[in-house]
């Protein structure tokens, strides 16, 4: 505030009493040249803020209030003094400025508004002195840099004044340095919005030359920029770039890679990753076109300069920095990043370069050099193909085990990691005999005897133990052998108490994997782990009070989640053998409910748990829901933890398909909820798919007894049913219009199999219903079977039910598994199995796939079913050889129970 006034209010009062009084306050300091550049920099800030913050809701009030509660005067006195300090001497002051111009300019550019905006600063880098020029290009650099998708769209239209500006300003004819490096940093952020002036030879040429030009300049922060510029420029106009690689990139990309500046350096290695990964997308897209001229232009630029670019990327291997964090980006890190994407782009051919890189320095005296060769090798695991690496891998391996002994811990860090990737990608060359034993003993080693080579460790093994499990129900598999003293070593690293966080949740992930690849012969130790696994769970229960800081509570409830999520693989590998424990189990998991503090992810952990404890068993459940139905009424309700409630969310459908109809007295509360959540305005649209899915469930369930929440929960359907995606709303309404209409696939089918579960149950107690007794439209007799009565109350939601598959026939965007669900919803896919059976299983295939055929057998919804949309969509479903086999078998019962729908309906007629 100016000492002479005379408010006592603080800032965002006035600024809520008063926004111009605020607005006007703040714009007279910002243009004070008297003031302090500090003082005028903290101005500018709160002035920006004034517009623009990062709460969404909030930004759009802002922007409502500049708009409609600020008066003209008001607006033109800011845009004036805030414009006029951008020739301020005052960096701070100029800076600041930059900052309200690119806040204001976000909110009236998409507009059409502050036409003269962009003229203005081009004049300014044209005309202006040195400091002019570089608060404009500042300016220019800060508006082109938002993420505000309008005013992107809207910065297409000023492309030419952008140019002109950011290029004057980084001609190698600018003598200030300060402003060419805001002209290239403007350039950069500008990119995206001057496709049409790339496609002018001209232009394109001289914006080339500019920053080719501007990679050699004498600071190296410009030179950082020219080739960020670059990278950018490859990212987005590859199809231009040909002549220019040829006659320049080339040269000065390899140039760079060899700066004695790092960062200049790891710049120009970046520019050879997006080469490398723009080649990659490109094959996969021409791979995916029908025609020769849907084919966009590949140049193989990767291929073209490998000689010369992967020697240098080996060398910068070597540039290790001893000291570095595990998670610092240098120049190294940056070779390997790029060498992995070479050797996708390039296949085979990185092999003879690298091989003999590695065969130079794996036994070099300098351990960067060893290391290098280590870290090389495991970057071209993924690219060449398979049977290529397979030999050399088969010869390389006993080497690499026996650098886990390396002296360097740099050397066996970047040896695990390299076993690693060779577990990962190439598995198959690993014999179980001659190389799985020395190995594994190799990579526990390392996990027990460094923190830094945990990770990497670990990773290596849990690829072990997925490559060797084989079949589900094998009696044995390679890793047998090694089971016992594997959990033995992994439980001495996880009880120990001074083991780091990392460590011992890398260690329990291992665990769970091993439990989870266990051949029966293991399962004696499976059942033996899960005694440990509750006894240390249950010690953790009072360590809840005596946590006395963050990182106790982080430190612990990452142990009980880890420990949740080895129980959880035991009770999924032991399956029903697990229920003598049950109660156990039980006990412990609700008591950690119990004293579990809010905003915890435990709670997650334990409900998947306890949903795998009810999954294997079944109807026995029930035993429990009375002590658990509180503490799963409690999460379904907290929407103000997401993701908790959406555990909820599952929790029921998974506790309803084991428990089946003994579900049924929780489902009032169940219900109750769902619906609420599918009302809140707190929970994302991603809950809504999940809610409805689970309405489904539930139907499966409780079969008839969902009689009295169908009303609600069919008009709720038919709500969702209207949801649909415009091509100019944002790309990810698409997937939630395929998420939700897979919801509501799910659901109807699980309503249905209930109608059908009720003739399977009626048929028992009452006669066959006359095939000419029809019901007159209206409430169904209530002297009807309990079938014939529930199918008519169905009936009522058919023509809804058809909208949608009509629309979804019409509709390319969609899924396999909506598709699926689609059939499965005009079809009926259940009945190979008992309905017990199919509840119990709950294959993707089966699962909530009813028959709207099959309830209605004798050619009731005939019509619909004649509908040549109807049957074309069944057959494009059943002849797409990209869709999986059971869905194509989906297809076909939809298909067959049609054909049973129309020669009912002609049965009918002939009994007529």
């Amino acid at each position: 505030m100016p000492p002479n006034s005379n408010s006592t209010k603080p800032p965002r009062e006035i600024l809520c009493v008063a926004p111009p009084l605020y607005l006007a306050t703040l714009v007279q300091e910002l243009a004070n040249e008297q003031a302090d550049g500090s003082i005028r920099a903290a101005a500018g800030i709160a002035l920006k803020n004034a517009f623009t913050t990062r709460d969404f809701a909030r930004h759009q009030e802002l922007q409502a209030k500049w708009l409609q509660q600020t008066d003209d005067d008001t607006k033109a006195r800011v845009k004036e003094l805030t414009l006029r300090t951008l020739s301020s001497s005052s960096a701070q002051a100029g800076n600041a400025a930059a900052q309200v111009v690119s806040s204001i300019a976000a909110i009236e550019l998409p507009r059409n508004q502050w036409s003269d905006l962009l003229p203005f600063l081009v004049k300014n880098v044209s005309e202006g002195a040195d400091h002019q020029k570089q608060a404009s290009l500042t300016a220019i650099g800060y508006i082109c840099e938002s993420q505000d998708s309008e005013l992107r769209m809207a910065l297409v239209a000023h492309s030419n004044a952008i140019l002109t500006a950011v290029v004057q300003g980084a001609r190698k004819e600018e003598a200030n340095g300060e402003v060419r490096l805001a002209a290239v940093t403007a350039l950069g952020d500008s990119l995206e919005f001057v496709g049409n002036n790339f496609k002018h030879e001209g232009e394109r040429n001289y914006i080339m030359q500019v920053v080719c030009e501007a990679t050699q300049a004498d600071d190296s922060r410009i030179q950082q920029g020219a080739f960020g510029c670059l990278n950018r420029i490859m990212a987005l106009y590859y199809d231009s770039m040909r002549y220019y690689m040829e006659k320049a990139l080339f040269g000065l990309t390899i140039l760079g890679m060899k700066s004695d500046d790092e960062d200049v350096a790891k710049l120009a290695v970046e520019f050879w990753s997006t080469v490398c990964e723009e080649e990659l997308s490109i094959e996969d897209d021409n791979s995916q076109v029908e025609t020769a001229d849907q084919m966009r232009p590949f140049f193989n630029f990767a291929r073209v300069a490998a000689n010369e670019v992967v020697p240098v990327l080996l060398t910068l291997l070597t540039k290790q920095d001893e000291d570095a964090a595990d998670d610092e980006y240098n120049l190294s890190r940056a070779a390997y990043q790029c060498l992995q994407l070479y050797s996708q782009a390039v296949g085979a051919s990185i092999i003879a370069p690298v091989l003999n890189f590695v065969e130079a320095n794996l036994r070099h005296e300098d351990w960067h050099n060893r290391d290098a060769a280590v870290s090389a090798f495991g970057a071209i695991m993924e690219g060449p193909d398979e049977k290529v690496l397979d030999p050399i891998v088969k010869q390389a391996l006993p080497i690499l085990i026996t650098m886990m002994d390396d002296p360097s811990l740099h050397v066996m860090d970047s040896t695990a990691y390299a076993l690693g990737r060779v577990t990962e990608a190439c598995s198959d060359a690993i014999d179980p005999v001659q190389h799985l034993p020395t190995l594994i003993r190799s990579l526990f080693k390392g996990l027990l005897g460094n923190a830094k080579m945990a990770p990497s460790c670990c990773w290596a093994l849990m690829n072990l133990a997925e490559r060797f499990a084989g079949d589900h129900e094998a009696a044995t598999n390679p890793i047998s052998p090694h089971f016992n003293q594997a959990v033995t070593s992994l439980l001495d690293v996880t009880g120990r108490p001074a083991v780091d966080t990392p460590v011992r949740t890398a260690a329990y992930e291992v665990l769970n994997v091993f439990v989870q690849n266990a051949a029966a012969d293991s399962l004696p130790a499976v059942a033996s782990l899960s005694e440990v696994t509750l006894k240390r769970l249950a010690d953790t229960v009072p360590l809840q009070a005596q946590v006395v800081s963050i990182e106790d509570r982080i430190a612990l409830e990452e142990m009980q989640n880890s420990l949740c999520t080895v129980l959880q693989a035991i009770i999924v590998r032991l399956d029903k053998e697990i229920a003598p424990q049950g109660d156990r189990i039980m006990q412990i998991l609700l008591e950690m409910l119990t004293v579990v503090g809010g905003k915890s992810s435990v709670p997650d952990a334990i409900f998947a748990t306890i949903s795998a404890l009810s999954t294997a068993m079944e109807g026995d459940f029930i035993k429990y829901m009375d002590a658990f139905s509180p503490f799963l009424n409690n999460a379904l309700g907290n929407q103000d933890e997401p993701s908790l409630c959406s555990m909820a969310i599952g929790l029921v459908s998974d506790i309803t398909r084991s428990m089946g109809e003994r579900s049924q007295p929780y489902c009032d509360n169940f219900m109750n909820h769902l619906l609420n959540n599918l009302r809140s305005t707190t929970l994302a649209n991603q809950f809504k798919p999940a809610i409805l899915q689970c309405f489904g469930d539930i139907a499966g369930a409780i079969g008839g007894h969902f009689e009295k929440y169908l009303s609600v929960v069919a008009q709720v359907l038919e709500q969702a049913s209207t949801v649909s995606a415009t091509p100019e709303g944002p790309y990810e309404m698409f997937d939630y219009v395929v998420s939700l209409r897979e919801g509501i696939m799910d659901a109807w089918g699980g309503i249905i199999g209930a109608m059908k579960a009720e003739k399977s149950a009626s048929a028992t107690r009452f006669p066959p219903l006359p095939s000419r007794l029809a019901l007159p439209h209206g409430r169904p007799s209530t002297n009807l079977p309990r079938f014939r009565r529930a199918a008519q109350l169905l009936q009522q939601y058919v023509p809804t039910i058809f909208n949608l598959l009509s629309i979804i026939s019409n509709d390319m965007n969609r899924s396999e598994s909506l598709m699926r669900g689609a059939m499965g919803v005009i079809g009926y896919v259940t009945d190979a199995c008992p309905p017990a059976l199919a509840r119990r299983r709950r294959s993707e295939l089966t699962r909530r796939c009813s028959d709207l055929a099959e309830a209605y057998p004798n050619g009731e919804l005939v019509e619909a079913f004649r509908q040549e949309w109807l049957t074309a969509m069944i057959k494009e479903t059943k002849t797409n050889r990209e869709f999986q086999p059971r869905t194509i078998e989906t297809a076909r019962w939809a298909r067959e129970q049609v054909k049973r729908q129309l020669g009912g309906a002609q049965a009918v007629m002939t009994q007529t």
